[in-house]
């Protein structure tokens, strides 16, 4: 057995905006966030994930149209919940979207999304995308608290955060696994579906595995990085195998 692996691109982009930030959106740009896609298609991956940022800081609309269209397995779009990405999202259709929190001053997600606070804010999102056949994941953190307000939301996937577990070390990484345990229990237990991610690589992700019902994990800088020495479909490959269990 082994759970699925989605592969973020993002940092791909962030490359690519290095050095061709004001022009993105051309041709004969490089690194191509959908070439990497593909590739980590031909690694394993079941799925692919980019985050289309409001301030477009690494994928741009662009990236998202096209790996849409380029893609073989499915696209997880992860987003803020602002009214113009949810409108893109709506424009492109992608197989699954992860509503995250956002903030432009992080360099990356640095939490959870808080579905109690922003319950009013998020039904009519999950109502629009449900609409449209799309399927949504809640990117929270590993508190019951958020796996019942995900429940009520009817939310039909969650993505906990394991950013916590990734920091910690020794006695705190075990606190924050049976934290991560006790909330994939919850989330199965009120039918919904789990799935894992953020700051995993591949010598911490193996213990994740022991998290019930788990299905999906959603990887990427540890892939990006490791893809420089090995390439993406090799990188991919590498982690498809850490991810048996």
């Amino acid at each position: 057995m082994s759970a699925l692996l989605g592969v973020n691109i993002d940092h791909v982009a962030t490359v690519r905006q290095a050095r061709y930030a004001r022009n993105a959106a051309s041709i004969n740009v490089e690194p191509d966030p959908v070439e990497a896609a593909l590739a980590a298609e031909r690694g394993g991956a079941v799925g692919i994930t980019a985050h289309l940022r409001q301030d477009r800081r690494h994928v741009v609309d662009r990236d998202i149209f096209r790996l849409k269209e380029a893609i073989a397995t499915k696209l997880n779009l992860e987003m803020g919940n602002s009214p113009e990405i949810v409108a893109i999202a709506l424009q492109v259709l992608p197989a699954d979207v992860c509503l995250v929190p956002e903030s432009r001053e992080e360099v990356t997600t640095e939490g959870g999304l808080d579905c109690i606070t922003h319950r009013a804010a998020l039904e009519p999102t999950l109502k629009a995308m449900a609409d449209a056949g799309i399927r949504v994941s809640l990117f929270i953190d590993p508190d019951p608290a958020q796996i019942h307000a995900a429940a009520s939301l009817r939310a039909p996937v969650v993505e906990l955060h394991t950013g916590a577990y990734a920091e910690a070390s020794g006695a705190a990484r075990d606190a924050e696994l049976s934290r991560l345990i006790e909330a994939a229990r919850l989330a199965d237990e009120a039918g919904i579906q789990v799935n894992a991610g953020h700051g995993l690589n591949y010598v911490n992700v193996k213990p994740i595995l022991v998290l019930p019902k788990l299905v999906e994990l959603n990887i990427g800088h540890s892939i990006v990085s490791r893809a420089l020495f090995v390439g993406i479909e090799q990188a991919t490959r590498e982690m498809v195998e850490c991810l048996r269990f």
